[in-house]
């Protein structure tokens, strides 16, 4: 599943709702030689989740678990302020100003401080202030794997970062404090989630090395401030490539330095396309200390494989899509425990406005006649309801079914004339578009049996009307989200990772980190630039209808249906408790407890 920031849960919670961590915490202690698998279904592939490349839930989950910030969601969901990795302040209303400042003695796990020139980086990658106007990167992405190549010009800045998700806002350099651990940001308007915009950071220390040839530490860190302060082309091209590529991997890297930590665990061994092991970091400081020794990640794509696998305790952790055939497996196995219910996450069809394999969504005529043949009740009807009986559509591109807001949207935005297939109403529209079976070649997973059990019934519906619907699915397809030439139309389930109601903007706004299928709308841009300075929950719902019913309008694709969620897990471990965030069964990683069942004995 691609991951993102987006959620409509519960969106006036998200400001100053924090609960506070690490002046009560229990310290807890690592039980040696205890060991947890966990099985997920794609293989990590990158340590930078904010490249548009790495933006996924199989590296996130990851990312997460070995790195510490300023806040995380908790599973109620609520947002907790991790105060033993640092403080955060609002330090002015208007103009919008906060400081950050990281703890002393907080280190990567190679001994070196986390300091303010990790957050200068973070903040320059992320916001795309520096990036050189108007470059287009899409001519130097990859089709066939959605990296850049070897032609990406090496005179270009430009961070392939989290733009639409905040920190674009703040349009100056941030000032670092005078302790060398704090930075002061000043944002140029208004921004309701203010503190949710300022993502993980990746070590300056490392990307200057690489980017710069420098050896030294220090210098490194220094090279990268002054790069950044300084505005130099020069130094930023090297330093923004880097940040981009050079965090990538299938396999355990050669240069450790490419895996540092700051948070409970560390990367300590890679092997493609089968596990990745992370192991409690010695040099963790923080108060979420880990209780679990050795947690390796399974990659395995197979649900029913994954079910296998903690049959036969070869995993004692799993989280697979849920199908009615997981859930009959899953019931004839003892001792082990289910958790159900509904996922933050949702399953969706985009349209490619632009740059798609064959162009044919460039006619907002084919587009709607392709969301009139999309078999949405079958799909609900055939697939989630033997799981979850009482599962029904989802009709909006912004709320949560059962969200304030959702019915009276749904009842305004045009999603109705999508309930049921048209197949008529299709072919009068390919005619009027003057062409004959348009091409339309859908991405999706190739290795998850539900995905493709939807392509078949989408594909069948399709053809009635004249459409010639092809595969482009790939075990790799997350990395081919949005690069140009590579398909038509994408199948897959954004995952929300908090309750910030301005996080849609990543999705839908031109240009945005997340906005996959080149979609551009001036109104939609507007409504988002609105409901970033809007605090009244009633004006931000407002907003929020006219921005789904602009998306339908627009064409822009359909949502399918909430996700059923199914988590199990063996006797070998407890505390697991899923979020319905991202990143679901990895939100408490460090309260993850052995059971005397799981202490690997020697001899």
């Amino acid at each position: 599943m691609r991951i993102r920031r987006f959620g409509a849960v519960a969106a006036t919670v998200a400001v100053g709702a924090l609960v506070l961590a690490g002046c009560s915490t229990p310290q807890s202690e690592v039980v040696e030689d205890s060991t947890v698998t966990v099985a997920w279904n794609q293989p990590f592939y990158s340590y930078n989740g904010n490249t548009s490349f790495g933006n996924a839930t199989a590296n996130n989950n990851i990312i997460y678990s070995t790195n510490s910030w300023f806040n995380y969601y908790n599973d109620v969901p609520e947002l907790v302020q991790d105060t033993s990795f640092g403080t955060y302040e609002l330090v002015n209303e208007d103009p919008l100003t906060v400081k950050y400042t990281i703890n002393e003695g907080v280190k990567w796990s190679d001994g070196t401080p986390v300091d303010a020139a990790d957050m200068l980086l973070d903040w320059a990658a992320n916001s795309g202030v520096l990036n050189t106007p108007d470059f287009d990167p899409a001519e130097f992405t990859d089709p066939d794997t959605g990296e850049f190549t070897e032609d990406f010009p090496t005179d270009i800045v430009f961070f392939d970062g989290a733009i639409g998700a905040g920190l674009e806002k703040v349009g100056s350099v941030p000032e670092i404090g005078d302790d060398g651990r704090s930075i002061t940001m000043t944002y140029d308007e208004q921004f309701v989630d203010w503190e949710l915009a300022f993502p993980g950071a990746l070590p300056a220390h490392v990307v200057g090395k690489n980017a710069l040839g420098l050896e030294d530490n220090q210098e490194a860190k220094d090279a990268v401030i002054a790069a950044i302060q300084d505005n130099d082309a020069a130094a930023l091209a090297p330093i923004s490539s880097f940040w981009n590529t050079g965090f990538n991997m299938t396999e355990m890297p050669s240069d450790p330095e490419l895996v540092l930590s700051t948070g409970p665990y560390t990367i300590t061994d890679f092997v493609a396309d089968q596990y990745i092991e992370l192991t409690a970091n010695p040099e963790y400081v923080g108060d979420n200390t880990p209780q679990v020794e050795t947690i390796t990640v399974r990659f395995i794509t197979d649900p029913l494989a994954a079910v296998q696998a903690l049959e036969n305790g070869e995993v004692d952790i799993i989280q697979p899509q849920a199908t009615a055939d997981v859930a009959d497996a899953l019931a004839a196995i003892d001792g082990i425990t289910v958790l159900g219910g509904y996922e933050g996450t949702y399953e969706h069809i985009d349209l490619q406005f632009d740059q798609s394999k064959s162009g044919t969504f460039n006619d907002p005529r084919l587009r709607e006649a392709f969301m009139k043949v999309i078999p949405r009740q079958q799909i609900v009807d055939t697939l989630i309801k033997p799981l979850q009986p009482d599962a029904e559509v989802r009709n909006s591109q912004l709320f949560l079914p059962g969200a304030e807001g959702y019915d009276d949207s749904v009842a305004a935005n045009g999603s109705d004339a999508y309930a049921e297939v048209d197949i008529a109403g299709a072919q009068a529209l390919i005619a009027e578009a003057g062409v004959t079976n348009p091409e339309v070649c859908m991405l999706f997973s190739s290795t998850n049996p539900r995905r493709v059990n939807e392509f078949a019934l989408i594909q069948a519906s399709a053809a009635q009307a004249g459409f010639n619907v092809t595969d482009c699915s790939s075990p790799n397809w997350g990395g081919l989200l949005g690069t140009p030439g590579a398909y038509d139309a994408s199948l897959f389930g954004w995952q929300s990772t908090s309750l910030g109601v301005t996080n849609a903007t990543a999705n839908f706004v031109t240009g945005g980190i997340n906005n996959l299928n080149f979609y551009s709308n001036p109104q939609v841009d507007e409504l988002l630039g609105q409901l970033d300075v809007t605090f009244d929950p009633a004006q931000q719902i407002e907003i929020q209808k006219e921005i789904d019913a602009l998306l339908w309008a627009d064409f822009y694709g359909v949502t399918v249906f909430q996700f059923p969620s199914t988590a199990a897990f063996s006797d070998r471990v407890a505390n697991i408790s899923p979020s319905t965030l991202a990143p679901t069964i990895f939100w408490n990683v460090w309260e993850w407890e052995p059971t005397e069942t799981n202490v690997v004995e020697e001899g």
